[in-house]
């Protein structure tokens, strides 16, 4: 018996421990763990004649901004930076074709028909001072009780169209509607002056009758001496100042009458 029970206490004693026990499971797992990572990588490799973009190749970078404010660099402020400042852009009258210089040239050239007009001036379509004219023209019949601003208008309208066919017909280059508009409303000035005198005296007796003739004679003589070295039609003035003259007294009439 004693021998027996010696027997079993010898077959039950081992040095395995519990501790022994959990070290052999603890490298067990970090052996499996190893084992999947690797799995993983080889699984995560693209294959050798595979295209990899540039992007996966490139270390990433660090974001060194704060949360919610994007990192900026002086190439990205570069791209943001206008090109052409705000001293290098032109006036707004420049873009708006209004030049001063012009508009007194050619108001200087309706003052004087003795003066030879500048063709290449003429030929722009500036309407900014037949507009003024035409407004002044309006203002000084409406002071004299007369409200012909609608007249004004029409007459003008029609005059250009008219002026318009007429030199087309006697020149070779042509002209356009702006070249029209622009020396006939600038011829329009001396006019201006007649509607003002009404405002001084009556312009329906001899001496009215007499300012308004040569009124007449002015801005249809200074419209075809414009009209004749813009379109180069020498020897043509009295042609073309007829018709000019014909328009004007219309005006004229709205003023005297």
């Amino acid at each position: 018996m004693s021998n027996f029970e010696q027997f079993r206490y010898d077959f039950y004693q081992s040095n395995y421990t519990i501790d022994d026990q959990e070290e052999g499971y603890n490298s067990y797992g970090s052996s499996e763990n190893l084992s999947a990572r690797r799995k993983c990588q080889i699984r995560d490799q693209p294959p050798a004649n595979a295209f990899v973009p540039l992007e996966m190749l490139l270390p990433s970078q660090s974001y060194t901004g704060q949360i919610l404010q994007p990192t900026y660099s002086p190439n990205t402020l570069s791209h943001l930076s206008y090109t052409d400042g705000f001293d290098e852009e032109p006036p707004l009258l420049e873009e708006l074709g209004i030049n001063f210089e012009h508009i007194w040239q050619k108001t200087l050239t309706v003052l004087n028909p003795m003066k030879p007009a500048d063709g290449s001036i003429m030929n722009e379509t500036d309407l900014t001072g037949p507009m003024v004219f035409c407004l002044a023209l309006g203002a000084t019949l409406l002071l004299a009780g007369k409200v012909h601003f609608g007249y004004v208008y029409g007459v003008s309208a029609i005059g250009c169209l008219a002026i318009h066919a007429l030199l087309n017909l006697m020149s070779i280059s042509g002209v356009s509607h702006g070249c029209v508009a622009s020396v006939l409303g600038y011829c329009l000035l001396p006019m201006v002056i007649l509607s003002t005198s009404a405002l001084v005296f009556s312009l329906q007796g001899i001496l009215g009758t007499l300012l308004a003739l040569f009124i007449i004679g002015w801005c249809s003589l200074s419209a075809s001496k414009i009209f004749t070295s813009a379109l180069a039609m020498e020897g043509q003035q009295l042609l073309i100042a007829y018709p000019c003259a014909l328009l004007y007294g219309l005006f004229a009439l709205l003023a005297v009458f």
